[in-house]
């Protein structure tokens, strides 16, 4: 297989993945409010307030930035993937609904969970724009 051109496909699902996570992150900045009902509604968890959102947000950009920038692998690659697999799975109710409301939308969390699992299974061929090692 051609090096440079994994290299190249698994950037850009690192780079593409990171702009989906940014703006869940930054959701939590500018309307607190709503992501607070998401978390009420699909997650259960009830008591959040906007001051908990920012707090969780610059965990979350932490997290996503040194998976942008491809450093401590196994924990950034691992967080983004576990935080897919929560959305994704949350919403599972959904997916037996396709055409309610505007729950198809809901389905593009697969295709995100697969190149999330995809990154981080190949988290150690991704160097491209990487500055860890592994």
């Amino acid at each position: 297989m051609d090096t440079n051109r994994l290299r190249a496909s698994l950037f850009l699902l690192r780079l593409s993945t990171f702009v989906v996570m940014l703006h869940w992150t930054l959701e939590k900045f500018i309307r607190p409010e709503h992501t607070i009902m998401y978390y009420e509604k699909f997650y259960f968890i009830s008591g959040l307030t906007p001051e908990i959102m920012y707090v969780l947000g610059i965990i979350e950009l932490i997290f996503i930035i040194g998976f942008l920038i491809g450093i401590l692998k196994p924990y950034t690659y691992g967080f983004v993937l576990i935080i897919q697999i929560i959305t994704t799975l949350t919403y599972i109710s959904i997916y037996f609904e396709p055409f309610d409301k505007n729950h198809l939308l809901f389905f593009a969390s697969w295709p995100m969970l697969a190149a999330c699992v995809t990154l981080f299974l190949l988290k150690d061929e991704d160097s491209l724009c990487s500055f860890g090692k592994v």
